[in-house]
């Protein structure tokens, strides 16, 4: 009985992802040649939750011309930031059966630097991935070459952002499989990211587990070690790696159909609450991203009762 209940569960959700992709999902992340208006957008865009990429949307930013690595340097030289330090570039990822966090590393934006331009000897990957607000908390000297916000998306969503972060990274860095409950506008500056996106009814195919907090440290030999953190609660992750899935592990994914987009300078991603993203970049590149919190939003509640409902598979 209890197996005859699975197959239904899985062939509703397998419909209702079906029926998603063809009443109303893009087969692609289309392009938009300016911004919308607030109204447009919300009902276009925010509201079906669908991503886009948006072009001349920030052309008139100073920070498109100014931000060269010899601007920040003379910038923010002396300025001591938080970096993420990893092994291997994964940081906030299921490694070896553990959830494991970057070394978070105080270091001057100089010396990171000279990390990115190879002129010091160095093992691991470094990445300025710290958010909440970084941009604002740790480098307000840089806010005058940006917009503090948009202000269309905030008259679409009658709010200003809740953070805005600065991201600058190794070609190796990457950005593990997860979701935000945040409408996110993702700024490139510089270089190239690329996205792999799933949307939220594809949530029935996405395996998640449950591990052990960890953490990367580096001995002084140069190797890095994985910490346990014993004390704190188990952390619900993504297992799979959509670069390369285990299919047999995890066969359900093979229902799942990912998009692939790539955010070029000058282009701006709106990336809709909930949707699974997994991100790399061009080494240095160097983008900015606006958060807008919608935990409580009516969309947001809908699609956590389907995360429940997933859950519910995931545990029988």
């Amino acid at each position: 009985m209890a197996e005859k209940k699975q197959d239904g569960l899985d062939k509703c959700f397998r419909h209702f992802s079906e029926e998603a992709r063809e009443l109303y999902l893009n087969q692609s992340v289309p392009y938009l040649e300016q911004p919308p208006s607030p109204l447009e957008f919300y009902r276009n865009w925010i509201g079906p939750n669908k991503p886009c990429i948006i072009r001349n949307a920030f052309n008139h930013w100073p920070a498109l011309s100014r931000w060269t690595p010899e601007y920040l340097r003379e910038k923010l030289g002396s300025k001591v930031i938080s970096v993420a330090v990893t092994p291997n570039g994964y940081a906030d990822a299921v490694t070896d059966g553990r959830f494991v966090m970057p070394e978070e590393r105080s270091m001057t934006f100089s010396s990171l630097l000279d990390v990115m331009e190879g002129k010091v000897d160095k093992q691991g990957v470094y990445y300025v991935q710290k958010q909440c607000s970084n941009l604002t908390e740790e480098l307000p000297e840089l806010m005058a070459d940006i917009e503090e916000d948009i202000p269309w998306m905030n008259q679409a969503l009658g709010r200003s952002p809740d953070a805005v972060n600065f991201w600058l990274g190794e070609a190796d860095a990457v950005t593990s499989l997860h979701k935000d409950h945040y409408e996110n506008l993702y700024c490139v500056i510089s270089g190239e990211k690329t996205f792999i996106l799933l949307p939220p009814t594809d949530r029935p195919f996405i395996p998640y587990g449950l591990y052990q907090p960890a953490v990367y440290k580096q001995t002084a030999d140069g190797d890095f070690e994985v910490v346990e953190q014993t004390d704190a609660e188990k952390v619900p992750w993504i297992p799979l790696d959509p670069l390369a899935p285990d299919l047999v592990q995890y066969e359900s994914y093979s229902s799942a159909r990912p998009l692939l987009c790539r955010v070029s300078a000058g282009e701006m991603l709106y990336l809709p609450s909930l949707w699974f993203h997994h991100v790399r970049q061009t080494h240095g590149c160097t983008a900015v991203n606006f958060w807008y919190d919608m935990e409580y939003d009516i969309k947001y509640n809908y699609y956590q009762l389907l995360d429940s409902l997933s859950g519910l598979a995931d545990s029988s």
